[in-house]
This record gives C-alpha cells, structure tokens and sequence, in this order.
C-alpha cells in the first residue's frame, strides 16, 4: 500500500511575496551561511544588514573577517533573515532563508556614496567605522528562498518574488 504524501509547500502568491518583503524590510541583522576557502565547510556568522534606497539587500563587513575572506574567496553565500519578538516560540515566526550572490562595492564604485548614506540612515552608530579601510560594502543579489511564514506556512521564492514592490 503506498500512502500519498502532500507537499507542504504552498504556491507562492501575493501574500507570501508581501511578507517577505515584509520580513527583508523589518531585518537590521541576518546569518551569513560561506564557504570557508581553505577547507571548503560551511561557515556561519551574524551580520548587520540593510537596504539601499532601491531596495538592494547590503552590509557593512571588515576585511579583518573570516566571512569577508570567504566571499571574497566565492561570492555564493546564503542569507537568514527574520528576527523573531522576545516572546513566544522564535519558529513560530516569519523567517526567509535565501541563496544570495554578493558584490563588493569599492570606494571609487559610483554606487558607495548612496550604500553609505543608506547604511548611515538604519545604522547610525556604524559611523563610527564605515569609513575605515578595512570595512567594504558588499550587496547581495537574492537568487531564490525559501519563506517559513509561521506554521504550515511554506513557500517557495523566485527572484522574481524577492523584488521590492515599487510604491
């Protein structure tokens, strides 16, 4: 006897495309998922993360760091985004987990000026050090992921899907 199985993932509309936005625009922090150069294993770290004023995904990172070498190394990286309040049960919670390509952005980039501004505005203690030499804007491009709505609430995201709404 063979039992059929339903898949639990439902079929991605627009009310999973507007909380994942929902959840990228209320995200100031994120888990980045590399690849360690030297011996290939995962490597996981937490990062500040914002959006620049079009919606590009963006973090402040120091070349001093080990997720820095690595995605220097291989920009394939992988994002978790999604801050669960301080009560209740963290799963209970919207979270989105999603396969990103990053992009350093240097200096002389006409695109650093904006990232900075933007960065400034949702992390303002960060000018601190944003100017220092060893610290690099790096945007992500967001290839697909997968959104945990809350229970029973899974879906899956095209890039498509990830792109801002423009309002």
């Amino acid at each position: 006897m063979t039992q059929e199985t339903t898949s639990p993932i439902r079929n991605t509309d627009d009310t999973a495309r507007a909380l994942a936005q929902d959840v990228i625009t209320a995200s100031r922090l994120a888990a980045l998922a590399v690849l360690d150069p030297t011996t290939g294993a995962p490597h996981v770290t937490r990062i500040a993360f914002g959006l620049a004023q079009d919606g590009t995904w963006m973090t402040l990172i120091s070349d001093l760091s080990a997720h820095t070498q690595a995605l220097r190394a291989d920009t394939r990286a992988g994002l978790l985004l999604g801050e669960a309040p301080g009560k209740g049960d963290p799963l209970a919670f919207p979270r989105l987990s999603a396969r990103v390509d990053a992009d350093f952005v240097t200096r002389d980039d006409p695109r650093h000026g904006a990232l900075r501004i933007a960065w400034l505005s949702h992390h303002p203690k960060s000018a601190l050090y944003v100017d220092f030499a060893d610290f690099s804007f790096v945007t992500f491009t967001p290839l697909t992921a997968d959104l945990n709505g809350g229970f029973g609430k899974a879906y899956k995201l095209t890039a498509s899907d990830l792109i801002p709404t423009q309002s």
